[in-house]
């Protein structure tokens, strides 16, 4: 059986094994979730682990950030309020694409922004919607996805809204006239749109342009914050990010 003192000598041998871990070894966990075409499951299931079944454009520039970096990572796509929660509440996580807003920027360590994805107001063509304040908006009927930083953004504005678990169910309830206007991305709702064969949407209102980034669990190391800011500003200066947006259009 080992002494004391030999137990307590192993113990802080193992500290400062710990310590003096480089920072570029650190492992990080990321979360994601299906929000096309940012991030989003190629296998079409709700949860993935696969890194290889986890595609989108900030997915594909996540990945080149950290390989420049020297960081590894590993990646999951699931529900978002929980994957939101697990990098708030867990060292060593960070979740994408996340919007960043005055009210999460003091709650993260941020790198980005990975992509745009500026807030739209969508209804059909041929609908006589004329919207030119975001006040005029409060008068329709309008669908939006739970727990999306724009949906809250609406929220706090007063507006009562139609909400799904399912931002892609907005685009059939569009085309059905059960709302007159669908909150979604720029790019997300056309996405979706044309998965739900859905045609014929147009854009009525831009309510905010906004960027989306990786947020990590504020526990991650500054030197790892700061090398993967670089990479992505390299990643953008060579083109690479460039050729991965155009790979989705």
């Amino acid at each position: 059986m080992k002494t004391l003192k030999t137990v307590y000598r192993t113990l802080i041998i193992g500290l400062f094994v710990t310590i003096a871990i480089p920072a570029s070894a650190q492992s990080l966990k990321l979360v994601t979730e299906n929000y096309p075409p940012f991030n989003m499951s190629k296998s079409g299931k709700a949860s993935e682990k696969k890194r290889s079944e986890i595609i989108g454009i900030a997915t594909d520039t996540v990945d080149a950030m950290f390989k420049k970096a020297g960081i590894d990572y590993t990646l999951a796509l699931g529900n978002w309020k929980r994957h939101y929660d697990m990098a708030l509440k867990k060292p060593g996580y960070g979740v994408f694409s996340t919007t960043r807003t005055d009210e999460r920027d003091p709650l993260f360590k941020w790198v980005g922004p990975l992509v745009e994805n500026n807030w739209v107001l969508f209804s059909m063509k041929g609908k006589e919607i004329k919207i030119t304040s975001l006040e005029d908006a409060k008068k329709y009927k309008i669908g939006a996805y739970t727990g999306d930083a724009f949906t809250n953004f609406l929220i706090e504005q007063g507006f009562k809204l139609h909400l799904t678990r399912n931002d892609a169910m907005n685009a059939k309830k569009l085309q059905g006239g059960r709302i007159d206007l669908w909150a979604s991305g720029h790019l997300l709702g056309p996405y979706n749109a044309k998965k739900e064969n859905v045609s014929g949407l147009k854009s009525v209102f831009v309510v905010k342009e906004t960027v989306m980034s990786l947020a990590l669990n504020k526990a991650v190391s500054d030197d790892v914050v700061e090398k993967l800011n670089n990479a992505l500003k390299a990643l953008k200066t060579d083109g690479t990010i460039k050729a991965i947006e155009t790979n989705y259009r």
